[in-house]
């Protein structure tokens, strides 16, 4: 067999994929991935320079993180403000790009009988349920980027990862909210006195982090409003499954899309199919803090919506309780990693992003994926504050082109009937009638940017910059993916 690494072509091109996809033969099979409990399918080369990292956070990003760690063999200590770990909020995705790491590191097992693999998602239109677009999911992206794309509950995904996490051996501080950081030092205080100090600290506790200010000498860069906001929700399956206007919808595992003037509602099942999650998106400029989730919630919500799709306005008048969410962006900012190079921010932290990619979560997965690969690839502490910049600049790039993906979504998908949007739906036509097609206004299904975001494999990202820092003394340069 010839190797796929004897063809590497400079220029932009998937002329070559057909060989990765030969390589990746006989190492995945229909079940949700083929490794056990213990975690990868092949034990990763222990770091040279084992470290001593405190996470503060452990949602899903600080999690990672810490996986990312441990399978390399460093030290790593979580910080978490709450009394017990746990999740709200309901569904999640979890995109193939995120989920191809999260299932070499042994997570499927955790995973089984929750997580969904959604045969496709189609984009409806917004009055009468006409499909408009449509992105094939199975098995076009277990075969074309090497990992499924699953949903799942948010608490079935959190809980999996804690899981793994505890398995390889994270220790895990609860009731522990970090009041200061000392970035000189990489040290945190907690609330109560009580100090943690290593080799580096990792801020992965989201878009309120104090970590930010520090890393920004003082600066204030909170996460933006959008200008959209989102209600949640989840209906009975077994409710719809009754209704014979509405079973058709849990036929087969599907993601579908109703776009119409500033608003729309994405759906699946999750739960291992036993709950329908439901985001309902729209404009909304007002304030917050003026919000009252205890009256008219859901009466606000109905009309948001009143004389769309009536099949899907049926749906929601099924929902009983519902939670409004501002819907933020990361605000730019010119560094992660704090001057003394002991202090770094990840996730939510470093770039909140709306949900119109279903990205945010498989971005912060990739951020400890990649500092995972790169802080076990240096050969002495030396080398750390580069690596570290090294990882900055990288992902840097891939998360604000995701944070601008995301916005894209939200102008394409809001359109009010008219020009824009039919040539919009026209450009969607040809997924829909089987045609051959090489643009699309469907991010999911547009040939470039489908192959961008769920093609991109963070860890070899960071290992291929890395690599090119010792060699060329020029600054790095980014944006030469190994998909294409």
């Amino acid at each position: 067999m010839v190797s796929s690494s004897v063809f590497s072509p400079s220029y932009p091109t998937r002329s070559t994929t057909f060989l990765e996809s030969l390589r990746r033969q006989g190492t995945t099979d229909d079940h949700i991935d083929d490794t056990g409990p213990n975690g990868s399918r092949h034990s990763p080369p222990q770091a040279a320079v084992p470290l001593k990292v405190i996470v503060v956070g452990a949602g899903l990003g600080g999690l990672a993180t810490a996986i990312a760690l441990l399978r390399r063999g460093h030290s790593v200590t979580i910080l978490e403000q709450a009394s017990a770990l746990g999740e709200v909020g309901a569904g999640i995705q979890i995109p193939s790009n995120s989920n191809r790491i999260l299932l070499s590191w042994g997570l499927g097992s955790y995973l089984e009988g929750k997580a969904v693999e959604p045969e496709g998602m189609t984009f409806r239109r917004w009055e009468n349920g006409k499909p408009i677009g449509y992105t094939k999911l199975v098995p076009e992206f277990r075969q074309n980027f090497g990992s499924p794309y699953y949903v799942v509950h948010r608490a079935h995904f959190h809980d999996a990862m804690h899981k793994l996490a505890l398995q390889l051996g994270v220790h895990i501080e609860v009731a522990s909210r970090v009041v200061s950081f000392n970035a000189e030092e990489a040290k945190v205080e907690v609330a109560g006195g009580k100090t943690y100090s290593g080799d580096l600290v990792v801020a992965a506790n989201g878009l309120k982090s104090m970590a930010r200010k520090v890393i920004l000498s003082g600066r204030e860069k909170p996460p933006s409003r959008t200008g959209y906001a989102a209600y949640r929700a989840t209906v009975d399956v077994e409710t719809m499954r009754s209704d014979p206007e509405l079973c058709w919808l849990l036929e087969k595992p599907s993601l579908n899309i109703w776009i119409g003037e500033d608003r729309h509602v994405m759906t699946y099942t999750i739960a291992g199919g036993k709950s329908f999650n439901m985001v309902l998106s729209h404009v909304d400029h007002s304030d917050p803090t003026t919000w009252n989730e205890n009256r008219n919630t859901l009466e606000d919500m109905r009309n948001y919506f009143k004389g769309w799709d009536p099949c899907l306005t049926k749906i929601i008048s099924m929902i009983d309780k519902a939670m409004k969410w501002p819907l933020l962006s990361g605000s730019k900012v010119d560094r992660w990693v704090a001057p003394s190079t002991k202090l770094i921010m990840i996730g939510d932290a470093a770039h909140a992003m709306v949900p119109y990619m279903s990205q945010g979560a498989a971005m912060a997965v990739e951020d400890g994926a990649a500092l995972g690969e790169i802080l076990s690839t240096v050969e002495s502490r030396d080398q750390i504050p580069h690596a570290l910049k090294v990882f900055e600049r990288v992902r840097m790039e891939r998360s604000s082109q995701m944070q601008e993906a995301s916005l894209l979504n939200g102008k394409i998908w809001h359109f009010a009937d008219g020009a824009e949007q039919e040539a919009r739906d026209e450009s969607m036509r040809a997924e829909v009638e089987g045609r051959h097609f090489v643009a699309s206004a469907n991010q999911w299904s547009d040939p470039v940017t489908q192959w961008w975001a769920y093609g991109y494999n963070a860890e070899e990202e960071v290992l291929k910059a890395w690599k090119a820092s010792l060699t060329d003394p020029k600054p790095l340069s980014n944006g030469v993916h190994s998909m294409l």
